[in-house]
Formats: structure tokens, C-alpha cells, sequence
């Protein structure tokens, strides 16, 4: 936002905002850029703008869709115990199923809250699905739908902030997803490799790369220091923010993964309870 500069009176810059741009928070309907005003999807763009949002809408239809199939109505052939085989599907992990939980109630959706409420408050996935499905904003300098969307500041909207405690059960949950990777890899007691034990791993991995890859644990870790070297745990501090900085430059990358590897995971199983596939021993 374009400000000029003014010294006060002790010295310090102070911002002046111009004449004619509005201060943060002004409400819709002010110099918001190019394409308010516009008639909904007009733009002086020549480029294919709408791809990007197309696909990302189709992506998580399909994987959304099938996730939506394996937990709460597919709620047969989740785990595969066979030939000492041990797999579980991720959907199901930690599989609860207490007395009293009816049984045309999924075991999944007493879990999957956890994971679900982490990705719908995502950062990219924000950005995904309203680009999307809300078409608000629908792509830089495209015209929009004329919403009074102001940021999540009022309800619905400002739930989207609770991200962060997400966090927190996706790493409990995390733990215990490479537990599952630990008894896939173990065939009558002994290491083993099957294909079953590369599909579960993948799932984990992916799943692992995006959580240390997330935006509010990069800020949990130092983003809200000014100052690394000022105290006196500064370096491996330091250290850490950096590493979680490099993952989250590919968090993108790691959503879309995670997502496709975690249903794979599910379907692998899946295909190999139900008898469709046989299980290769790799090792």
C-alpha cells in the first residue's frame, strides 16, 4: 500500500497513508485492485487463469470424495491381517471402537475430526477451496463475485483459527501413523517388506512432511521471535525454523501428496482384504 513518510515531533517515521488509498481493513467496495467492479470472471488476462483453480477443484473432488467413501461408508475391509501381515488403513488410525458406539457408525469419524479439521483450516487449502468453490477471490486481477468477504474476522470465518490446535492432535495422531508403518513392516514377528508396507509408509511420510511442513508450526517454532541470537537457546532454536522453513517453501506440494498417498494407503488395503489384489513380499 503506497504511504508517504512524515517525522513527528520525537524523530521517528511515522506512515501518512495517500489520499485516496484506503487503510487496511477497509471494508469491500474501495480500491481492493484490479478486477472489483469487474462483471464476475472478466479480466484483461490472456493466459488460461482458470486452469489452476479447475484442477484444484476436480483434485479435491475426487480425493475428498473417496476419502469421504472409505470412512464413513466403507466402513468394511479398513484392516488386512493375513499371511502375518499387519495393515491398517489410515482412515482408521487409532482404530476405537468403544461399546457403545452404534454399528452403523463408522469407527473413522470418532478419529478422522483431527485430520479433517487440520486440513480444512489449512493455509494452502484455504486458498484452494475458496479460489475454487467460493470464486472469492477467484484469481488475481479477475473479477469477483461481489461478496462482503473482509477476512476471517467474523463467524464463520474467523473458526479458520483454531489451525493451530489442529496441530497439535495431527502430531499425536502422526505418532501413532508410524507405529502402523512399524507393525506393516514386521511379516510373523520378522522384518518383511510387502506391498502393502510401501503404501502405508509413503502415506505416512507424505503425511509427516506435510504436518512439519505447516505454517503455524514454523511460527510456533520461532516465527514470532525478532531475534534468534538474543537468547540463550537461539542457535538450535535457529536451527529448527530453519529446516521447517525449507519444508514449508514445498507445503503445497506436500498437501497434495499427502492427500493422494493417504487414500492410496486406504484403497491398497482395501483392494488387499477384499481379495481383489494379492500382496507381493518384496523382502
Amino acid at each position: 500500500m503506497p504511504q508517504d513518510r512524515r517525522w513527528s515531533a520525537a524523530g521517528a517515521a511515522a506512515p501518512v497513508a495517500t489520499p485516496g488509498v484506503p487503510a487496511t481493513g477497509t471494508p469491500p467496495g474501495a480500491a481492493r485492485g484490479r478486477g472489483l467492479g469487474e462483471g464476475f470472471g472478466k479480466t484483461e488476462r490472456t493466459d488460461a487463469w482458470w486452469l489452476i483453480p479447475t484442477l484444484q477443484a476436480v483434485g479435491l473432488l475426487v480425493l475428498i470424495g473417496y476419502a469421504n467413501y472409505a470412512a464413513f461408508l466403507g466402513a468394511a475391509h479398513y484392516h488386512y491381517v493375513e499371511n502375518g501381515r499387519d495393515y491398517l488403513s489410515p482412515f482408521y488410525s487409532p482404530y476405537l471402537k468403544p461399546a457403545w458406539l452404534p454399528s452403523w457408525i463408522s469407527p473413522a469419524l470418532l478419529i478422522l475430526i483431527f485430520p479433517l479439521g487440520f486440513r480444512a483450516t489449512c493455509y494452502y487449502y484455504r486458498k484452494a477451496y475458496y479460489r475454487s468453490f467460493f470464486h472469492d477471490p477467484i484469481a488475481c486481477a479477475v473479477g469477483e463475485r461481489g461478496t462482503s468477504y473482509c477476512g476471517e474476522v467474523k463467524f464463520p470465518f474467523i473458526l479458520q483459527n483454531v489451525h493451530r490446535y489442529f496441530l497439535y492432535a495431527a502430531l499425536v495422531i502422526l505418532a501413532i501413523l508410524w507405529w502402523d508403518v512399524v507393525k506393516a513392516l514386521r511379516f510373523d514377528g520378522r522384518f518383511g517388506l510387502g506391498g502393502g508396507s510401501i503404501a502405508i509408509l509413503m502415506s505416512t511420510l507424505m503425511l509427516t512432511l506435510y504436518t512439519f511442513s505447516c505454517h503455524s508450526l514454523r511460527h510456533l517454532i520461532g516465527g514470532k521471535l525478532d531475534c534468534f541470537s538474543c537468547i540463550a537457546s537461539g542457535g538450535p532454536r535457529r536451527q529448527a525454523w530453519s529446516w521447517v522453513s525449507a519444508l514449508n517453501e514445498h507445503h503445497m506440494g506436500y498437501a497434495w501428496w499427502s492427500l493422494f498417498f493417504v487414500c492410496f494407503g486406504d484403497f491398497y488395503v482395501r483392494m488387499c482384504s477384499m481379495g481383489v489384489i494379492h500382496d507381493p513380499r518384496l523382502f
